[in-house]
């Protein structure tokens, strides 16, 4: 039995939440708090297993709430945050502090919405009971190794979810300004595309922006498929673009790494270079296979770093993961392959 705490100063939202809660058999409602003081007595006495929070509260707001919780009593906290540019922004702060996920606020007037809401938050919700939290601590990362190689036939492809904002910083951040050129695939709303990109671009070393379509994928940037729009690499003469997609979802999601997977192991073939991250599903498992029948190199982040494990679990049952590895050697191993097919070109 999962037991939830539901922290809002919504009454209406924490009614919505609560009643979601109640209706599901594996899960148990220990309470609904309107502020943090109310929501911290809880903690304590209740001990959940899952939180879902408020960003914006009175009193004591959700990051500060948040960054306590994590410090005294690691918890899977899922956001609950507002559809706008500042909602989007403190959402990527809170997954900065340890937020496992986050969730828009449900539009009330829509009841088709809060079916699909309800449905949303009880996936995350198990999700998140799984997922494996940690005290956040200090990283310091280390220099980006050199690359001895430059060229613009290479493509690095990233996909994720759950856990996904943390652990693509993390590679990233440790990528030279002049590595191939990179294409990521990460689960999440429109607005929200937009306020992790900036922030992966303020923290990176490398370019990093939110794909339009049409751009010319160039060694030193990352394109991160903006929300609700599949991101594809396509072949143009020489070049190689980025084309936004607005079919269905697939695999449950829209971007979807497998769209974006497939579509580069058609495009680049053996010069694709691919990564499977943190996240609950099986998005990215036939895409990261298709890569690496095509010839491309693939790379699986493993249990122990994953927050979840899902979906490097699946990519690697399908037999198409050539390298599983902690979370903060994956950019050096990216390099040294990276490296080693440089010597293979020149000879």
């Amino acid at each position: 039995m999962i037991k939830v705490l539901v922290v809002d100063d919504s009454a209406l939202i924490r009614s919505l939440l609560s009643e979601i809660v109640k209706s599901e058999t594996d899960m148990f409602l220990v309470g609904a708090a309107a502020d943090a003081y109310a929501a911290r007595e809880m903690v304590n006495q209740y001990a959940p297993d899952v939180i879902t929070l408020d960003v914006e509260m009175p009193k004591v707001d959700g990051l500060t709430f948040l960054e306590k919780l994590m410090k005294a009593r690691p918890t899977p906290v899922i956001m609950i945050s507002s559809l706008t540019e500042h909602g989007a922004d403190v959402t990527m702060r809170a997954l900065e502090l340890g937020a496992v996920d986050f969730l828009p606020k449900p539009k009330l007037d829509i009841a088709k919405g809060i079916e699909q809401y309800r449905l949303e938050i009880v996936e995350k919700i198990r999700s998140a009971a799984s997922a494996k939290v940690k005290p956040k601590s200090q990283i310091s990362y280390a220099a980006p190794a050199s690359l001895k190689f430059k060229t613009t036939e290479k493509i690095i492809a990233i996909g994720a979810s759950t856990g996904g904002t943390e652990a693509i910083k993390d590679v990233l951040i440790q990528l030279p300004v002049d590595c191939p050129g990179i294409v990521i695939t990460q689960h999440m709303p429109p607005g929200f595309t937009t306020s992790f990109a900036k922030r992966l671009d303020a923290l990176c070393r490398i370019k990093v922006i939110e794909a339009t379509g049409g751009e010319r994928i160039v060694p030193g940037h990352a394109y991160l498929a903006p929300g609700a729009k599949h991101l594809k690499v396509i072949r143009s003469g020489a070049d190689y673009r980025i084309e936004l997609d607005d079919g269905p979802r697939v695999s449950g999601h829209k971007p979807s790494v497998d769209v974006m997977f497939q579509s580069v192991a058609e495009a680049v073939g053996t010069n694709a270079l691919a990564v499977i991250l943190t996240g609950m599903g099986k998005d990215g498992a036939l895409g990261i296979r298709t890569i690496a029948e095509h010839g491309g190199y693939t790379v699986a982040q493993d249990e122990e770093t994953s927050l979840i494990f899902g979906m490097p679990q699946e990519a690697i049952k399908t037999g198409g993961v050539k390298k599983v590895l902690a979370l903060g050697k994956v950019s050096q191993h990216l390099i040294e392959v990276l490296n080693q097919m440089g010597k293979e070109y020149r000879i």
